[in-house]
Protein backbone atom coordinates (compact mmCIF):
# COMPACT_ATOMS: atom_id res chain seq x y z
CA UNK A 1 0.00 0.00 0.00
CA UNK A 2 1.30 3.42 -0.94
CA UNK A 3 3.12 4.82 -4.00
CA UNK A 4 6.29 2.80 -3.25
CA UNK A 5 4.48 -0.52 -2.95
CA UNK A 6 6.75 -3.26 -4.30
CA UNK A 7 10.03 -1.40 -3.72
CA UNK A 8 12.39 -3.47 -1.58
CA UNK A 9 14.84 -1.66 0.71
CA UNK A 10 17.61 -3.16 2.83
CA UNK A 11 18.59 -0.80 5.64
CA UNK A 12 21.80 -1.48 7.52
CA UNK A 13 20.86 -0.07 10.92
CA UNK A 14 22.22 3.38 11.77
CA UNK A 15 21.27 6.43 13.80
CA UNK A 16 18.99 9.43 13.25
CA UNK A 17 19.39 10.54 9.62
CA UNK A 18 19.33 7.21 7.76
CA UNK A 19 16.48 5.81 9.91
CA UNK A 20 14.39 8.91 9.12
CA UNK A 21 15.00 8.50 5.40
CA UNK A 22 14.08 4.82 5.56
CA UNK A 23 11.03 5.63 7.71
CA UNK A 24 9.81 7.93 4.95
CA UNK A 25 10.31 5.18 2.36
CA UNK A 26 8.45 2.69 4.59
CA UNK A 27 5.66 5.18 5.25
CA UNK A 28 5.19 5.53 1.49
CA UNK A 29 4.79 1.80 1.02
CA UNK A 30 8.30 0.42 0.49
CA UNK A 31 9.13 -2.94 2.06
CA UNK A 32 12.02 -2.03 4.37
CA UNK A 33 14.10 -4.75 6.00
CA UNK A 34 16.44 -3.46 8.68
CA UNK A 35 19.66 -5.35 9.35
CA UNK A 36 20.23 -4.98 13.08
CA UNK A 37 23.39 -5.71 15.03
CA UNK A 38 23.72 -8.91 16.99
CA UNK A 39 23.78 -6.92 20.24
CA UNK A 40 20.28 -5.61 19.48
CA UNK A 41 18.67 -9.03 19.15
CA UNK A 42 15.42 -9.36 21.03
CA UNK A 43 15.55 -5.90 22.60
CA UNK A 44 12.19 -4.13 22.16
CA UNK A 45 12.08 -0.68 20.58
CA UNK A 46 8.53 0.53 21.36
CA UNK A 47 9.56 4.18 21.68
CA UNK A 48 11.76 4.29 18.58
CA UNK A 49 9.30 5.99 16.25
CA UNK A 50 11.90 6.25 13.47
CA UNK A 51 11.95 2.43 13.28
CA UNK A 52 8.28 2.04 12.44
CA UNK A 53 7.11 0.07 9.43
CA UNK A 54 10.12 -2.26 9.13
CA UNK A 55 10.90 -5.91 9.38
CA UNK A 56 14.13 -6.87 11.14
CA UNK A 57 16.89 -9.42 10.73
CA UNK A 58 19.90 -9.62 13.04
CA UNK A 59 23.30 -10.29 11.44
CA UNK A 60 26.91 -10.08 12.52
CA UNK A 61 28.52 -8.23 9.63
CA UNK A 62 31.98 -9.01 10.98
CA UNK A 63 31.52 -12.62 9.89
CA UNK A 64 31.78 -13.93 6.37
CA UNK A 65 28.46 -15.72 6.74
CA UNK A 66 26.74 -12.53 7.87
CA UNK A 67 28.13 -10.62 4.88
CA UNK A 68 27.04 -13.37 2.50
CA UNK A 69 23.49 -13.11 3.81
CA UNK A 70 23.55 -9.33 3.36
CA UNK A 71 24.82 -9.72 -0.21
CA UNK A 72 22.01 -12.13 -0.97
CA UNK A 73 19.54 -9.57 0.39
CA UNK A 74 21.11 -6.86 -1.76
CA UNK A 75 20.86 -9.11 -4.81
CA UNK A 76 17.08 -9.24 -4.38
CA UNK A 77 16.57 -5.60 -3.34
CA UNK A 78 15.97 -2.32 -5.14
CA UNK A 79 17.79 -0.19 -2.56
CA UNK A 80 20.47 -0.68 0.08
CA UNK A 81 21.06 2.05 2.67
CA UNK A 82 24.15 2.24 4.88
CA UNK A 83 25.44 4.98 7.18
CA UNK A 84 29.00 3.96 8.04
CA UNK A 85 32.02 6.22 7.76
CA UNK A 86 33.59 6.16 4.27
CA UNK A 87 35.39 2.91 3.56
CA UNK A 88 33.85 0.86 6.37
CA UNK A 89 31.34 -0.97 4.17
CA UNK A 90 34.14 -1.79 1.71
CA UNK A 91 36.33 -3.17 4.48
CA UNK A 92 33.47 -5.31 5.76
CA UNK A 93 32.86 -6.66 2.27
CA UNK A 94 29.61 -5.08 1.10
CA UNK A 95 30.70 -1.88 -0.65
CA UNK A 96 28.86 -0.61 -3.74
CA UNK A 97 31.03 -2.48 -6.25
CA UNK A 98 30.50 -5.85 -4.58
CA UNK A 99 26.76 -5.33 -4.18
CA UNK A 100 26.23 -4.02 -7.69
CA UNK A 101 28.23 -6.91 -9.16
CA UNK A 102 25.46 -9.10 -7.79
CA UNK A 103 22.68 -6.67 -8.64
CA UNK A 104 23.46 -4.04 -11.31
CA UNK A 105 20.03 -2.44 -10.74
CA UNK A 106 20.71 -1.77 -7.06
CA UNK A 107 20.50 1.79 -5.77
CA UNK A 108 23.22 1.96 -3.12
CA UNK A 109 22.51 4.90 -0.80
CA UNK A 110 25.16 6.18 1.61
CA UNK A 111 24.31 8.54 4.48
CA UNK A 112 27.15 10.40 6.19
CA UNK A 113 27.78 13.75 7.80
CA UNK A 114 30.78 14.93 5.79
CA UNK A 115 30.27 12.90 2.60
CA UNK A 116 32.38 10.23 0.95
CA UNK A 117 35.34 12.51 0.21
CA UNK A 118 36.98 15.73 1.35
CA UNK A 119 39.44 16.34 4.19
CA UNK A 120 36.81 15.88 6.92
CA UNK A 121 35.28 12.69 5.47
CA UNK A 122 37.12 10.23 7.75
CA UNK A 123 36.53 12.23 10.95
CA UNK A 124 33.74 12.05 13.52
CA UNK A 125 31.03 14.69 13.75
CA UNK A 126 27.48 15.40 14.78
CA UNK A 127 24.60 17.44 13.41
CA UNK A 128 25.87 20.64 15.06
CA UNK A 129 29.27 20.26 13.33
CA UNK A 130 27.85 19.63 9.87
CA UNK A 131 25.52 22.63 9.98
CA UNK A 132 28.33 24.77 11.41
CA UNK A 133 30.51 24.07 8.37
CA UNK A 134 27.63 24.48 5.89
CA UNK A 135 26.77 27.96 7.20
CA UNK A 136 23.30 26.96 8.37
CA UNK A 137 24.07 27.26 12.09
CA UNK A 138 25.25 30.86 11.68
CA UNK A 139 21.69 31.88 10.79
CA UNK A 140 20.01 30.76 14.02
CA UNK A 141 20.10 32.80 17.22
CA UNK A 142 19.25 36.12 18.82
CA UNK A 143 20.95 39.38 17.94
CA UNK A 144 24.30 39.75 19.65
CA UNK A 145 24.19 36.21 21.02
CA UNK A 146 25.88 32.94 20.09
CA UNK A 147 24.36 30.60 17.46
CA UNK A 148 21.70 28.23 18.81
CA UNK A 149 21.50 24.64 17.50
CA UNK A 150 17.99 24.07 16.06
CA UNK A 151 17.96 20.61 17.70
CA UNK A 152 18.91 18.21 14.88
CA UNK A 153 16.21 19.19 12.41
CA UNK A 154 18.52 20.89 9.90
CA UNK A 155 21.44 18.44 9.70
CA UNK A 156 20.24 14.95 10.60
CA UNK A 157 16.71 15.23 9.32
CA UNK A 158 16.16 18.07 6.82
CA UNK A 159 19.60 18.02 5.23
CA UNK A 160 20.23 14.34 5.92
CA UNK A 161 17.35 11.87 6.01
CA UNK A 162 15.02 13.82 3.74
CA UNK A 163 17.73 14.38 1.13
CA UNK A 164 18.63 10.70 1.37
CA UNK A 165 15.03 9.75 0.58
CA UNK A 166 14.90 12.21 -2.33
CA UNK A 167 18.17 10.81 -3.68
CA UNK A 168 16.85 7.26 -3.51
CA UNK A 169 13.64 8.21 -5.29
CA UNK A 170 15.53 10.09 -8.01
CA UNK A 171 17.85 7.12 -8.57
CA UNK A 172 14.90 4.73 -8.78
CA UNK A 173 13.23 6.99 -11.35
CA UNK A 174 16.41 7.21 -13.42
CA UNK A 175 16.77 3.43 -13.28
CA UNK A 176 13.50 3.11 -15.17
CA UNK A 177 15.25 4.75 -18.14
CA UNK A 178 18.75 3.27 -17.89
CA UNK A 179 18.09 -0.07 -16.23
CA UNK A 180 21.10 0.58 -14.00
CA UNK A 181 21.48 1.34 -10.34
CA UNK A 182 23.93 3.88 -8.94
CA UNK A 183 25.46 5.17 -5.72
CA UNK A 184 23.69 7.99 -3.86
CA UNK A 185 26.14 10.01 -1.72
CA UNK A 186 23.93 11.87 0.78
CA UNK A 187 25.86 14.12 3.18
CA UNK A 188 24.41 16.30 5.91
CA UNK A 189 26.90 19.07 5.17
CA UNK A 190 25.68 19.18 1.55
CA UNK A 191 22.01 18.91 2.45
CA UNK A 192 22.08 21.56 5.15
CA UNK A 193 23.98 23.87 2.78
CA UNK A 194 21.27 23.27 0.18
CA UNK A 195 18.66 24.43 2.67
CA UNK A 196 20.41 27.81 2.91
CA UNK A 197 20.25 28.51 -0.85
CA UNK A 198 17.78 31.39 -0.60
CA UNK A 199 19.97 33.28 1.84
CA UNK A 200 22.91 33.31 -0.57
CA UNK A 201 20.62 34.98 -3.09
CA UNK A 202 19.30 37.48 -0.56
CA UNK A 203 22.85 38.42 0.45
CA UNK A 204 23.75 39.04 -3.19
CA UNK A 205 20.82 41.49 -3.41
CA UNK A 206 21.82 43.17 -0.13
CA UNK A 207 18.56 41.91 1.36
CA UNK A 208 20.17 39.84 4.09
CA UNK A 209 22.59 40.87 6.82
CA UNK A 210 25.02 38.35 8.26
CA UNK A 211 24.20 39.42 11.82
CA UNK A 212 21.78 37.08 13.57
CA UNK A 213 18.47 38.58 14.62
CA UNK A 214 18.76 41.48 12.16
CA UNK A 215 16.56 40.29 9.30
CA UNK A 216 12.91 39.87 8.42
CA UNK A 217 12.60 36.16 9.19
CA UNK A 218 15.26 35.46 11.81
CA UNK A 219 13.58 37.21 14.73
CA UNK A 220 14.94 40.62 13.81
CA UNK A 221 11.60 42.04 12.70
CA UNK A 222 9.07 42.49 15.52
CA UNK A 223 6.25 41.34 13.26
CA UNK A 224 8.00 37.98 12.72
CA UNK A 225 8.87 36.77 16.19
CA UNK A 226 7.58 35.04 19.31
CA UNK A 227 6.16 36.73 22.40
CA UNK A 228 5.42 35.55 25.91
CA UNK A 229 1.80 35.63 27.03
CA UNK A 230 0.32 36.31 30.48
CA UNK A 231 0.43 32.62 31.43
CA UNK A 232 4.07 32.13 30.51
CA UNK A 233 3.30 30.50 27.17
CA UNK A 234 4.25 31.87 23.75
CA UNK A 235 2.59 33.29 20.66
CA UNK A 236 4.14 33.16 17.16
CA UNK A 237 3.65 36.24 14.99
CA UNK A 238 4.38 36.12 11.25
CA UNK A 239 2.61 39.17 9.81
CA UNK A 240 5.01 39.99 6.97
CA UNK A 241 2.67 41.31 4.28
CA UNK A 242 0.90 44.68 4.75
CA UNK A 243 -2.60 43.17 4.84
CA UNK A 244 -1.57 40.59 7.41
CA UNK A 245 0.19 43.26 9.47
CA UNK A 246 -2.98 45.34 9.46
CA UNK A 247 -4.92 42.33 10.76
CA UNK A 248 -2.29 41.87 13.47
CA UNK A 249 -2.64 45.47 14.63
CA UNK A 250 -6.43 45.15 14.67
CA UNK A 251 -6.26 42.02 16.81
CA UNK A 252 -3.79 43.63 19.19
CA UNK A 253 -5.98 46.73 19.48
CA UNK A 254 -3.28 48.94 17.97
CA UNK A 255 -4.85 49.80 14.61
CA UNK A 256 -5.94 53.28 15.71
CA UNK A 257 -2.69 54.34 17.33
CA UNK A 258 -1.23 57.11 15.17
CA UNK A 259 2.01 57.11 17.14
CA UNK A 260 2.82 53.51 16.25
CA UNK A 261 6.32 53.47 14.71
CA UNK A 262 6.68 52.82 10.97
CA UNK A 263 7.56 49.15 10.60
CA UNK A 264 9.39 49.72 7.31
CA UNK A 265 12.26 51.44 9.10
CA UNK A 266 14.40 48.89 10.99
CA UNK A 267 15.45 51.66 13.35
CA UNK A 268 11.90 51.53 14.72
CA UNK A 269 11.89 47.80 15.32
CA UNK A 270 13.03 47.90 18.98
CA UNK A 271 10.26 50.33 19.95
CA UNK A 272 7.66 48.41 17.96
CA UNK A 273 8.76 45.14 19.52
CA UNK A 274 8.32 46.63 23.00
CA UNK A 275 4.78 47.72 22.16
CA UNK A 276 3.91 44.24 20.95
CA UNK A 277 5.58 42.64 23.95
CA UNK A 278 3.63 44.80 26.41
CA UNK A 279 0.26 44.18 24.75
CA UNK A 280 0.70 40.44 24.24
CA UNK A 281 1.80 39.95 27.84
CA UNK A 282 -1.62 41.14 29.02
CA UNK A 283 -3.56 38.04 27.90
CA UNK A 284 -3.06 34.30 27.99
CA UNK A 285 -2.09 32.21 25.00
CA UNK A 286 -5.59 30.74 24.83
CA UNK A 287 -7.15 34.20 24.87
CA UNK A 288 -4.94 35.42 22.03
CA UNK A 289 -5.63 32.25 20.08
CA UNK A 290 -9.33 33.01 20.32
CA UNK A 291 -8.78 36.67 19.34
CA UNK A 292 -6.96 35.71 16.15
CA UNK A 293 -9.02 32.63 15.26
CA UNK A 294 -10.03 32.78 11.60
CA UNK A 295 -8.05 35.95 10.87
CA UNK A 296 -5.23 36.52 8.38
CA UNK A 297 -2.94 38.02 11.00
CA UNK A 298 -0.61 34.98 10.77
CA UNK A 299 -0.63 34.45 14.52
CA UNK A 300 -0.46 31.00 16.08
CA UNK A 301 0.09 29.53 19.54
CA UNK A 302 3.47 27.91 20.11
CA UNK A 303 2.51 24.36 21.06
CA UNK A 304 4.53 21.67 22.79
CA UNK A 305 4.80 18.25 21.16
CA UNK A 306 1.97 16.78 23.28
CA UNK A 307 -0.20 19.85 22.62
CA UNK A 308 0.42 19.70 18.86
CA UNK A 309 -1.23 16.28 18.60
CA UNK A 310 -4.36 17.72 20.21
CA UNK A 311 -4.65 20.88 18.11
CA UNK A 312 -8.03 20.98 16.30
CA UNK A 313 -6.49 21.54 12.86
CA UNK A 314 -4.06 18.65 13.30
CA UNK A 315 -6.84 16.40 14.54
CA UNK A 316 -9.00 17.30 11.52
CA UNK A 317 -6.19 16.46 9.10
CA UNK A 318 -4.94 13.41 10.94
CA UNK A 319 -1.49 14.97 11.18
CA UNK A 320 -0.67 12.68 14.10
CA UNK A 321 -1.37 8.98 14.54
CA UNK A 322 -1.05 6.39 17.26
CA UNK A 323 1.41 3.66 16.34
CA UNK A 324 1.93 0.86 18.82
CA UNK A 325 0.48 2.99 21.60
CA UNK A 326 2.78 5.97 20.88
CA UNK A 327 1.39 9.20 19.43
CA UNK A 328 3.62 10.44 16.62
CA UNK A 329 3.46 12.25 13.25
CA UNK A 330 1.51 10.42 10.56
CA UNK A 331 3.03 9.66 7.14
CA UNK A 332 3.34 12.61 4.79
CA UNK A 333 2.73 13.78 2.11
CA UNK A 334 -0.74 12.59 1.12
CA UNK A 335 -1.59 10.79 -2.13
CA UNK A 336 -5.00 10.78 -3.84
CA UNK A 337 -4.78 7.44 -5.64
CA UNK A 338 -2.20 5.43 -3.71
CA UNK A 339 -2.55 6.53 -0.09
CA UNK A 340 -0.13 5.14 2.44
CA UNK A 341 -1.61 2.88 5.08
CA UNK A 342 -1.16 3.33 8.83
CA UNK A 343 2.43 2.61 9.91
CA UNK A 344 3.27 -0.60 11.68
CA UNK A 345 4.98 -0.43 15.09
CA UNK A 346 8.77 -0.83 15.28
CA UNK A 347 9.89 -4.45 14.94
CA UNK A 348 11.51 -6.48 17.67
CA UNK A 349 15.12 -6.66 16.44
CA UNK A 350 15.65 -10.04 14.84
CA UNK A 351 11.95 -10.94 14.84
CA UNK A 352 12.01 -11.77 11.11
CA UNK A 353 15.42 -13.44 10.95
CA UNK A 354 14.19 -16.98 10.38
CA UNK A 355 11.55 -15.99 7.83
CA UNK A 356 14.01 -13.86 5.85
CA UNK A 357 16.69 -16.54 5.86
CA UNK A 358 14.14 -19.10 4.70
CA UNK A 359 13.14 -16.78 1.83
CA UNK A 360 16.81 -16.71 0.79
CA UNK A 361 16.88 -20.51 0.57
CA UNK A 362 18.39 -21.43 3.94
CA UNK A 363 16.79 -24.54 5.44
CA UNK A 364 16.22 -24.98 9.17
CA UNK A 365 19.47 -26.85 9.68
CA UNK A 366 21.42 -24.02 8.05
CA UNK A 367 19.57 -21.41 10.10
CA UNK A 368 20.40 -23.24 13.35
CA UNK A 369 24.02 -23.39 12.23
CA UNK A 370 24.12 -19.68 11.46
CA UNK A 371 22.80 -18.94 14.94
CA UNK A 372 25.32 -21.29 16.51
CA UNK A 373 28.17 -19.58 14.64
CA UNK A 374 26.93 -16.14 15.77
CA UNK A 375 26.35 -14.96 12.20
CA UNK A 376 22.61 -14.46 12.75
CA UNK A 377 20.44 -13.85 15.78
Amino acid sequence: MGPLDGVKVVEVAGLAAAPLGCMVLADLGAEVLRVDRLTAAGKPLPDDALSRGRRSIVLDLKTGEGIEILLRLAAAADVLVEAFRPGVAERLGFGPRVCQDRNPRLVYARMTGWGQDGPLAPTAGHDIDYIAISGALSLVGRAGERPVPPVNLVGDFGGGGMLLAIGVLAALLERERSGQGQVVDAAMVDGSALLTTIFHGLRARNSWRDERGANLIDGGAPFYDTYQTADGEYLAVGALEPAFYAALLTGLGLADYADLPDRNDPANWPALRERFRTVIAQRTRAEWTEVFAGSDACVAPVLSLPEASKAPHNIARGTFAEVGGLTQPAPAPRFSRTPAGPPRPPPLPGADTDAVLASLGYDQTAIVALRAHGAAG
